[in-house]
C-alpha cells in the first residue's frame, strides 16, 4: 500500500500496487492497481498503450476527460471506463476533484469492452445512482489489502460484478454500435471449416475468402463460439481423427494426413493436447 504524493505536491493519494497471482493473470480478470486521490492542484495525467482498462469515480469537483478524440467534462458522479491502450488523459478544474479508481485486465476484457461500446456504452456517463460503484471500488481496495488467501477471485468476483454493473447502465437500444458481420456469416464461416478440415486453412484465406479483416474475425468468432479459429480447427481434426481410429485399421500418420495435419509427430502432440492421451493408446481403448 502507498499513501504519497504524486506529481510533486499535485495529488495526495492512497492507492494499491496490487501483484496478482500468475493463474489470475492468465485465467481471470485481474487487479492492477486501486486507489483514490485528492488533487491540490489543477494538473493533467495522460497515458497510452497500456495493456490495462481504467475504471474511475468522481466523488466530488470537476475536470475533463480527453480520449478518442473528444473533450469531456466531468463532474462530482460521474464515471469513467476506457481502454487504456488508446490515448488518454484527464485534467482536474480549479474545482479540484477527488477520485476513485481501479486499472484492471484479463484474458477476455477485449471482447467484453467491445461488447459494452456495442451495447452503447461510452467512455464517460454519469449513472442515476453512483453508491454501487463506490461500494464495489471500496470492497475491490479493501480485498487487495487482505491477507484473503483466495484474494484474487474475490477480486475477480468484485470485478466480475463491476463489469455487470457497467453492462446494465450501457444498454442503449437506440445508439448501440451495431456489427457489420452479421451472425450468420460467421455460421457460413464455422460451416466452411467443418467441410474443409483436411485442407490447409489459415487466418489469411478466410479474410479473403469471406471478405473481412482477419483480426476482428478473430475476436468476434472466439466471441461468439467460446473458442478461437484455430482451436476450433484443431479439434474437428481430432474428432475425425478419433473416428478413424476407431472404425479403420489405418496407420496414424496417414490418419494424421487426412485430418489435415501433415506431420505424424505433431499430429500425436495435437491429439494428446486434446484427448490426454497419444492416439495409439486411444485405438487400444477401443
Amino acid at each position: 500500500m502507498d499513501t504519497s504524493m504524486f506529481h510533486g505536491s499535485l495529488v495526495t493519494t492512497s492507492r494499491i500496487l496490487y501483484t496478482p497471482s500468475a493463474f489470475a493473470r492468465t485465467s481471470l480478470i485481474h487487479l492492477q492497481e486501486t486507489g483514490s486521490l485528492r488533487a491540490t492542484k489543477p494538473h493533467t495525467s495522460q497515458r497510452e498503450n497500456l495493456a490495462s482498462y481504467l475504471f474511475f469515480l468522481v466523488c466530488s469537483g470537476g475536470g475533463t476527460l480527453q480520449y478518442a478524440g473528444r473533450t469531456r467534462p466531468l463532474r462530482a458522479g460521474d464515471c469513467v471506463f476506457l481502454d487504456c491502450q488508446k490515448p488518454y488523459s484527464h485534467r482536474t478544474s480549479d474545482d479540484l476533484w477527488q477520485l476513485k479508481w481501479v486499472h484492471f485486465y484479463g484474458p477476455n476484457m477485449n471482447s467484453i469492452y467491445d461488447k459494452y461500446t456495442e451495447r452503447g456504452g461510452g467512455p464517460c456517463f454519469h449513472p442515476k445512482n453512483p453508491e454501487p460503484y463506490d461500494r464495489l471500488l471500496n470492497k475491490l481496495y479493501e480485498t487487495a489489502a487482505s491477507e484473503d488467501h483466495v484474494r484474487d477471485m474475490r477480486i475477480f468476483e468484485t470485478l466480475a460484478a463491476l463489469l455487470t454493473l457497467l453492462m446494465e447502465e450501457s444498454w442503449d437500444p437506440e445508439s448501440r454500435r451495431h456489427s457489420p458481420f452479421r451472425k450468420q456469416d460467421l455460421q457460413e464461416i464455422k460451416e466452411y471449416l467443418d467441410r474443409h478440415y483436411a485442407q490447409r486453412i489459415t487466418l489469411d484465406d478466410l479474410a479473403d475468402r469471406f471478405y473481412i479483416n482477419k483480426f476482428y474475425l478473430t475476436r468476434i468468432f472466439k466471441e461468439q463460439f467460446g473458442t478461437s479459429i484455430n482451436n476450433y480447427l484443431l479439434q474437428t481434426r481430432i474428432t475425425h481423427a478419433k473416428q478413424l481410429l476407431r472404425f479403420t485399421d489405418r496407420t496414424i500418420e496417414s490418419i494424421g494426413r487426412e485430418c489435415g495435419i501433415e506431420d505424424a509427430n505433431y499430429f500425436s502432440r495435437m491429439f494428446r493436447k486434446v484427448e490426454g492421451i497419444s492416439p495409439g493408446e486411444f485405438r487400444r481403448m477401443w
